[in-house]
């Protein structure tokens, strides 16, 4: 109780925030993150005005300098590319303003404080996942699609992926899938086809390229396990391939739980109690646990 009465004047409501995001409305991980400012919204009594930007820089930057203009109480923003934030989140400090990084870290911003994975972390827990379980060796090629090329994450995962890979001398290639599902299908299928003899394993280094995998092995003729598989996990699509052998284990990020806490932070700091830390998250299931998952997405 005495805690909840010291941080009541942090969650009173009337204050507004800004969520922004570089991702797209019809990425399936992306309606997690919004369920959780949603919910935060509702359980405060704040204002969280949300928006969503497929990748698209200077609309990003253009929405926090909207916010700023605005006069926010504190935003919550992912980073659509790194050190494309510099300026404005400067701008934002400035004016007051405290600006919580979410999903994608930046080093070279001014955050307030960052939540969500270390993402090369995740990247060389992908890698090390297929060394240790024997599903890649030395000289062997790993694909990995990847929605937004350069984007922030996928640059991140990549690093912590050469971390493993390269003293192995394991070879892999980036690939463009866009953000289009139907696309995605289409050229991860084609690309299935073309390379299918050379390719020892997939990481797909975004929700909509791992979640695509049966579709995509379906449309070439590829059994489950026939080529490993990991990447990211927070879509149902993902938790049923795990649970049905398309995919050997998969990254949960918490992306309810990264949201709320992000404006819970934004909230704090603008209640002048500065952060001062940062929150990690992310846990990789197999298909003993993929169910967890599978069930609290569909309870959102």
């Amino acid at each position: 109780m005495v805690v909840a009465s010291g941080f009541a004047p942090a969650f009173a409501a009337g204050k507004t925030f800004y969520w922004i995001s570089h991702g797209a409305p019809t990425d399936p991980v992306w309606t997690y993150f919004l369920a959780g400012a949603k919910q935060w919204e509702s359980d405060t009594g704040n204002t969280v005005n949300t928006s969503f930007h497929s990748g698209d820089v200077p609309s990003h930057q253009e929405a926090v300098r909207a916010a700023i203009a605005a006069k926010a109480d504190g935003i919550v923003t992912s980073s659509p590319d790194p050190g494309s934030l510099v300026a404005v989140v400067k701008e934002a400090r400035d004016a007051g303003i405290p600006v919580i990084n979410m999903n994608t870290p930046d080093p070279t911003v001014n955050f307030n404080a960052y939540v969500g994975m270390d993402l090369q972390k995740a990247g060389a827990a992908w890698a090390q996942y297929l060394v240790d379980k024997k599903l890649v060796k030395e000289g062997d090629f790993v694909w990995m699609p990847v929605e937004v090329p350069g984007a922030t994450y996928g640059v991140q995962e990549e690093e912590g992926i050469a971390s493993v890979f390269k003293p192995l001398n394991i070879t892999w290639e980036v690939t463009d899938t866009t953000l289009d599902q139907a696309e995605i299908i289409t050229r991860m299928s084609d690309y299935l086809t073309a390379n299918r003899a050379k390719i020892k394993a997939i990481i797909g280094l975004g929700d909509l390229v791992t979640g695509s995998v049966k579709r995509a092995f379906d449309q070439v003729g590829i059994k489950a396990g026939e080529i490993p598989a990991v990447g990211w996990g927070n879509s149902q699509d993902t938790t049923q391939e795990v649970m049905d052998g398309y995919v050997n284990a998969a990254m949960w990020q918490d992306p309810q739980a990264t949201s709320y806490v992000s404006l819970s932070l934004a909230a704090m700091a603008a209640a002048k109690v500065p952060p001062g830390f940062n929150v990690y998250v992310g846990t990789l299931y197999e298909k003993d646990n993929a169910k967890i998952y599978h069930d609290i997405m569909g309870a959102k």
